[in-house]
C-alpha cells in the first residue's frame, strides 16, 4: 500500500465570506435557481465588508441591489431589510449589468419601510442610477407629496434644470442645476434639525432647511408615494438604492460605485 503525503502548505486558505454578504449571496442564488459568478460574489463582499470597515452598514436598515442576480426575483432580494414588493416590473425591464428599467407610468418599487420609521433628525436615502430620466419631472425615490409636511424625496425636473432634493420639509425644494441628467450616486442624508446634506454627481451640499415631523407612509422606489399610490414615477434605470439612518454619504458613494462597477466587470 503506498501513502500519499500531503503538504499543509500547498493550498492557499480561501478566506470565508462575511456572514451577512454570505446570507444575501445564498438567499439570491436560491431565487435565481442558480450560482453567481465568484467575480459577482467577490464584489458583494467587499461592499458589504467595506461598507463595516467605513462604519456605516449599521445605518442602512433597507437596500437592494438591483444588478449582478441572474432574474429579477434574484435582483429583488433584500440586502437588507425586508423584501420590496414589486408592481408590473417584468423579466424584461431587468439587465443585471445595468439594472431595472421603469417606464415612467405604472412600475415601481414599494420598499415596505414607512418614511417615519427613522428617526426625524436621523436618516438618509438614494439610488444609483444607470440611465437617468429621459425628459419631463420625476422622482426615483421617496413618499409624500410634493408640498406636503414633512415629505422626503428625491428626483429631477428638465423643465428647472436641476436635481431636487426634500428631507423631511414640505416648502423649500434644494437642488443641484445640471443635476437633472446625472448618473451614479444620488443620496442625501439629515444628522440635524437645522440642516442636511444631498449628493449629486460625486458632490455634497449642505442646505438648511429645518426638518419636520417625516410624513407617513412607505417610501417607494421609481416613484414617490402620496396616498399609497404612485407619483411622479422615472423611466430611469436603477441598479441600487437605500434608506436608513445617516451616515457619510462621499463613503457610500466609493462603496456602491465600486461594486457596481465590479458587478458589470465580473459579467461576462
Amino acid at each position: 500500500m503506498s501513502i500519499i503525503y500531503i503538504n499543509p502548505y500547498q493550498f492557499a486558505a480561501v478566506a470565508a465570506y462575511d456572514p451577512d454578504a454570505q446570507s444575501y449571496i445564498t438567499a439570491v442564488e436560491a431565487a435565481d435557481g442558480q450560482a453567481l459568478e465568484v467575480g459577482v460574489r467577490d464584489a458583494i463582499n467587499a461592499f458589504v465588508v467595506g461598507c463595516k470597515s467605513d462604519g456605516i452598514w449599521a445605518a442602512i436598515k433597507a437596500a437592494c441591489i438591483m444588478a449582478g442576480a441572474r432574474t429579477l426575483a434574484g435582483a429583488l432580494v433584500p440586502l437588507v431589510g425586508t423584501a420590496p414588493t414589486n408592481n408590473n416590473f417584468v423579466a424584461g425591464d431587468y439587465d443585471r449589468e445595468t439594472g431595472l428599467v421603469g417606464d415612467g407610468s405604472t412600475k415601481y418599487l414599494d420598499s415596505n419601510r414607512g418614511n417615519n420609521v427613522d428617526p426625524q433628525n436621523n436618516h438618509s436615502q438614494g439610488i444609483f442610477i444607470n440611465t437617468a430620466q429621459s425628459s419631463g419631472a420625476s422622482v426615483y425615490i421617496g413618499s409624500g407629496g410634493g408640498t406636503a409636511t414633512g415629505a422626503t424625496h428625491q428626483g429631477v425636473d428638465y423643465s428647472l434644470s436641476t436635481s431636487f432634493h426634500r428631507s423631511r420639509f414640505g416648502t423649500t425644494v434644494a437642488g443641484r442645476a445640471g443635476g437633472q441628467s446625472s448618473t451614479g450616486f444620488f443620496g442625501m442624508t439629515r444628522s440635524s434639525g437645522s440642516s442636511f446634506t444631498y449628493r449629486v454627481a460625486g458632490i455634497s451640499t449642505a442646505s438648511n432647511t429645518a426638518s419636520q415631523t417625516p410624513a407617513g407612509g412607505n417610501v417607494y422606489v421609481f416613484g414617490r408615494n402620496v396616498s399609497n399610490s404612485v407619483n411622479f414615477p422615472t423611466n430611469g434605470r436603477l441598479q441600487f438604492y437605500w434608506i436608513g439612518e445617516s451616515l457619510d454619504l462621499a463613503l457610500l458613494d466609493a462603496r456602491v460605485t465600486a461594486l457596481v462597477n465590479a458587478i458589470g466587470a465580473a459579467i461576462p
